[in-house]
């Protein structure tokens, strides 16, 4: 058309503006911004909003700016563009600064305000917006992308009272049939424990709706669950109905087999992936695959396999391999990928703390002091270990040895009673997971007030008998609570579902999903 000498309007430039926004092509772009300028419709519109969009999607946001400032007219989808923006930059306050100042909000501007929240890891930000946004004005309703958007949130803050009533809220204004919505909802269940509803939403997808995203979701929730056998069936499903798998997928079965120890039928889905499917490994599925034979004691074997790799090891496989030769007790192995963490990431303070805890075991406390300098040295400082549970659609946070929840007297009374039973049904403190230079009746005292138990017996005072509990912790969670859950479970006759950094536990009659296998 340009070389025919035509020149053209306020409906053309929008799409050949979305064009180039698509295809990333800002040398194009700036030239058609150009082209505007000189025909005179920069300041239309559409053009005005395709041009602040496209160089938002280009990722040159002080341009972006500029012309929305010089906008003497502005379109919603201006400001939605710029605030999708700032919020994929992860300028959060510039984003509440703009959504503040729009005199017109639609679906849009809410949906990109809670996206850009759970992109950017605020959660309850974006739950408190979500509920804003329906109090605010009853005219303003979500669509099936808002409702993808805040299921997210609900799966990473384990509120599941929460998101059941989400779910009944999309059912009612006739939003949970879509497939996309269904797939959120597969993985938001799943998230917060409830394995059973993920499933059921999956099965109510029509057979021919289910995508690669759709089975790799519920393939990721049985592998997190630990129950790797389900996720091999849904996976052959998947294969039988035509899709085929492509990385994520490989990484969920390559978890799943590593937290089940199951080493043979890990390396034979390894080899798969580029002998049959023909998927290129990456750095993540040879992460698996060190963590599934360092887990399994194989740490020579699994320092060979590094050694092997085709790229440099980076702190996921060095991780892995730290945490295993903990678990196994080889302190050689371990101070070896102490010291390439050291390096690679020498902000993450959970590196330093696993070390000096394997120093603490032996006695080497001058080890352990040497190593608490150093973080004290360099500013890091130690992740704090906390729980939460939702009970009665409110979440309660529990820090180690906390006195400030409301109830605490009740809790801590509640259980040394715990600790009675549970001792008396055979369970034994393990002091090991106490690593300071105390008495041993100092240390059993430490462990009674770990957040997981904290968040456990206050949820066993608040709910009714055959009220399944479930508690979410940020780090993971150590031996001995793992020990004394499954007392728990035994004789408070309750179903318990930690979800801890790594996986989901299901302890159930004194038993746990894992195998004590984590």
């Amino acid at each position: 058309m340009h070389s025919l000498g035509l020149k053209g309007d306020n409906f053309t430039f929008p799409f050949v503006l979305k064009s180039c926004a698509v295809l990333l092509c800002i040398r194009l772009g700036k030239i058609i911004h150009g082209q505007s300028l000189r025909i005179g419709v920069e300041s239309d519109f559409y053009v005005g909003a395709s041009l602040i969009d496209m160089y938002v999607k280009c990722g040159i946001l002080s341009d972006a700016q500029h012309l929305f400032d010089t906008l003497s007219v502005r379109d919603v989808a201006a400001w939605n563009a710029l605030i999708a923006g700032y919020m994929k930059e992860g300028d959060i306050s510039a984003a509440e600064d703009l959504f503040g100042r729009m005199p017109n909000k639609n679906i849009v501007s809410w949906t990109a305000m809670i996206s850009g929240y759970n992109q950017n890891g605020f959660a309850d930000h974006a739950l408190n917006s979500f509920d804003e946004m329906l109090r605010e004005n009853s005219e303003v309703k979500p669509n099936w992308v808002t409702i993808m958007s805040i299921l997210p949130a609900c799966g990473h803050s384990a509120a599941l009272e929460r998101g059941r009533k989400i779910h009944n809220y999309a059912r009612s204004i006739g939003l949970d049939s879509n497939s996309s919505v269904q797939t959120a909802l597969v993985s938001m269940y799943a998230k917060c424990g409830s394995l059973i509803d993920s499933r059921l939403c999956f099965d109510r997808i029509n057979p021919r709706e289910k995508n690669l995203v759709t089975f790799n979701t519920m393939i990721t929730a049985y592998a997190s669950h630990g129950y790797v056998s389900d996720a091999i069936l849904i996976f052959q499903d998947m294969i039988q109905t035509g899709v085929q798998p492509d990385s994520i997928t490989f990484t969920a079965l390559l978890s799943g087999f590593s937290h089940s120890g199951q080493v043979d039928m890990g390396l034979k889905y390894f080899n798969s992936m580029t002998q049959i499917y023909s998927v290129e490994p990456k750095v993540e599925h040879y992460a698996c695959v060190i963590d599934l034979l360092s887990r399994n004691g194989k740490l020579m074997e699994a320092l060979g396999f590094i050694n092997r790799m085709p790229m440099e090891a980076g702190p996921s496989i060095w991780g892995a391999l730290l945490a295993a030769s903990r678990n196994h007790r080889n302190l050689e192995i371990a101070e070896l990928a102490a010291q390439k963490l050291f390096v690679l990431e020498p902000e993450n303070s959970g590196n330093y703390v696993l070390l000096s805890n394997m120093y603490a075991e032996v006695g080497m406390w001058d080890e352990v002091n040497n190593l608490r300098a150093a973080l004290k040295c360099q500013g890091v400082k130690k992740s704090l270990g906390c729980s939460w549970i939702e009970i009665h659609g409110k979440s309660h946070l529990f820090h180690g040895g906390d006195k400030s929840h409301p109830q605490t007297d009740e809790i801590n009374m509640f259980l040394e009673a715990v600790e009675e039973k549970i001792k008396a049904a055979g369970y034994v403190p393990d002091t090991r997971f106490v690593l300071h230079d105390v008495s041993e009746e100092e240390k059993e005292s430490n462990l009674v007030t770990h957040s997981e138990k904290l968040a456990i017996a206050f949820g066993l005072l608040n709910t009714s008998y055959g009220t399944i509990l479930r508690v979410t912790k940020n780090l993971r969670i150590c031996g001995d609570c793992h020990s004394a859950t499954k007392f728990i479970s035994k004789v408070f006759g309750r179903e318990i579902i930690v979800r801890d950094l790594n996986r989901f536990h299901h302890f159930r009659d004194g038993f746990c999903s894992c195998g004590d296998y984590w």
